[in-house]
């Protein structure tokens, strides 16, 4: 949700096999529904939207997030902070993770998000 189609052009790019909702006409899809289908598709979903980290957490689901909280959204940007987080994260999103990317850190907390037994911040 609001990852510029660039964004996911690069991540194709890189070998992820990604798509964006409106490449699909899914982009008034509701949000449970994207989460169930990430879930299906064993998908981690990318989104500038804040409220999936709450809807997350309050259905304690297990689909991957990646959470976007950057001031500057131009798609260099956006790249430069997905490359860092992606090579620091990926074994804990495979896993089932919120990343919480802002400009110069981001957090990771396991899912569900009731297990908190050690949340990792970097």
């Amino acid at each position: 949700m609001g990852v510029a189609p660039k964004v996911v052009a690069w991540l194709q790019e890189q070998g992820h096999d990604v798509w964006h909702l409106a490449e699909r006409g899914l982009e008034r899809m509701p949000d449970s529904e994207i989460f169930g289908r990430a879930a299906q598709e064993n998908r981690v979903v990318l989104t500038f939207d804040l409220d999936f980290g709450e809807i997350l957490a309050l259905s304690g689901g297990t689909t991957s997030v990646i959470l976007f909280r950057l001031r500057a959204r131009r798609t260099p940007q956006v790249i430069a902070r997905l490359r860092s987080v992606l090579a620091d994260t990926s074994t804990q999103l495979a896993r089932g993770a919120i990343v919480v990317v802002e400009d110069f850190r981001h957090r990771v907390r396991l899912l569900p998000l009731a297990d908190l037994d050690a949340p990792n911040t970097r």
